[in-house]
């Protein structure tokens, strides 16, 4: 009696993929990332005039608190010769969007818990879709600062033209802290009460209803370990020309502490990745 020998193949089921495959799968994964930024997009604006009101109103009105209190009370002084009002707005631009994004980016694994306990995928990509709702307020509040500048006949000079460059920046600086937010709210609730708080504090302590230049020389660096400093000044530099100036070692010190924030979030992120299905 012959027996036949039969060639059979094995079938090895793994959580996930391998380390150097996780950043090809998020491109794999594109359509999924679209499908949830435009989610994200249609649950803000879709049929609400709320979430376009809040994207005009909620700048707009800081721009109005914060130039009362630091031009008419403190009596600050602005950039140059460029109005008060407009240097504000101009630094309301990346701070909202750096405060949107990481707000949004902290709630977002939570908010998804289903879809992360169901199938396999980058989870990456969830709170990376937040920021595209973020950039949609930015492009909103951006429309409003071209209507500013015509208000006040002020027009940019060259320096415009590199804005898109510090547009990715403020994304970047966002990215990171998020990041970081998001892995440590899944582990610990109470953290996103925490969030607002902080991001209340930044705007405070950040350059937005005051310039830089009010800053003493001698604190300047230390003040510049903030990375939202060189962002602000940069998206200014851009938008006033030659009315507003960058200090540029400050400038440097930040984008470093950005892509520090950057690394450090992103290997918290992925540290943790592997635990949030059971977390959330």
């Amino acid at each position: 009696m012959q027996t036949a020998s039969i060639d059979q193949d094995e079938l090895i089921i793994e959580a996930g993929r391998l380390e150097k495959n996780y950043w090809a799968d998020l491109w794999r994964y594109r359509e999924l990332f679209l499908t949830l930024a435009w989610r994200d997009i249609a649950v803000r604006y879709k049929q609400t005039i709320v979430g376009i009101a809040w994207a005009i109103v909620r700048p707009f009105l800081t721009m109005v608190i914060f130039t009362v209190i630091f031009s008419r009370v403190a009596r600050l002084p602005s950039d140059g010769g460029a109005p008060y009002a407009l240097m504000v707005f101009a630094a309301m631009l990346p701070w909202s969007l750096f405060s949107t994004a990481l707000g949004e980016a902290s709630n977002s694994l939570i908010g998804n818990d289903r879809l992360i306990t169901k199938v396999y995928f980058p989870r990456l990509i969830i709170p990376a879709a937040t920021v595209v709702s973020a950039f949609v307020d930015f492009l909103i509040s951006f429309i409003m600062l071209l209507g500013l500048m015509g208000y006040y006949r002020f027009s940019p000079g060259w320096n415009v033209l590199l804005l898109p460059l510090f547009l990715l920046l403020a994304l970047l600086a966002s990215i990171g802290p998020g990041l970081w937010a998001t892995a440590l709210t899944v582990k610990y609730r109470d953290f996103r009460y925490v969030i607002p708080f902080l991001v209340q504090f930044g705007l405070y302590v950040s350059p937005v209803g005051f310039s830089t230049n009010v800053i003493p020389d001698n604190w300047l660096l230390l003040y510049s370990l903030n990375p939202m400093v060189g962002v602000i000044d940069g998206f200014r530099w851009c938008i006033q020309g030659g009315h507003s100036s960058v200090y540029w070692p400050s400038f440097v010190l930040s984008m470093v502490i950005v892509g520090l924030f950057l690394w450090l979030g992103i290997n918290q992120f992925r540290k943790m990745e592997k635990t949030f299905a059971d977390l959330v």
